[in-house]
């Protein structure tokens, strides 16, 4: 009689404990990476408050330069600091520009800018900041 082979050789099981280590070296900092991100779109939403004043404000023609378009003037709320976000430091606007700092402990410090432009009759932002360069913006 013959016996026939139930199972799987120890090779076969260290090809597969391999592959599972390889894609888990991958993966986990994906997912690091991943969760950040998610956390600093809280930082990113933080400008809104700043952003949608500063446009009404310039579309209205209450404003006519950027270097207006400051925090606490014109329908543009003050500095936020305290009331932020879990992940969000401070919001601040000062001529046109819009800065937002994320939180040291959950997403690095890292900083959201927002550079008002005028182009032509419209207003235009640029983005820029050090979440640029860490892939979170």
């Amino acid at each position: 009689m013959v016996k026939t082979q139930k199972g799987f050789t120890l090779i076969e099981l260290m090809i597969v404990i391999a592959i599972i280590g390889i894609l888990a070296a991958v993966a986990v900092p994906q997912y690091s990476t991943y969760t950040k991100r998610a956390k600093f779109s809280e930082v990113v939403l933080a400008v809104t408050a700043f952003k949608s004043p500063a446009e009404i404000a310039w579309q209205t023609g209450r404003i006519t330069k950027i270097a207006d378009l400051d925090s606490g003037a014109h329908g543009i709320p003050p500095k936020i600091t305290d009331s932020a976000g879990e992940h969000v430091v401070e919001v601040d606007m000062v001529d046109g520009v819009i800065s937002a700092e994320g939180n040291a402990a959950t997403v690095g410090a890292e900083t959201y800018t927002l550079v008002g432009e005028k182009d032509g009759d419209a207003l235009i932002w640029t983005t820029s900041g050090s979440c640029l360069s860490k892939g979170l913006c």
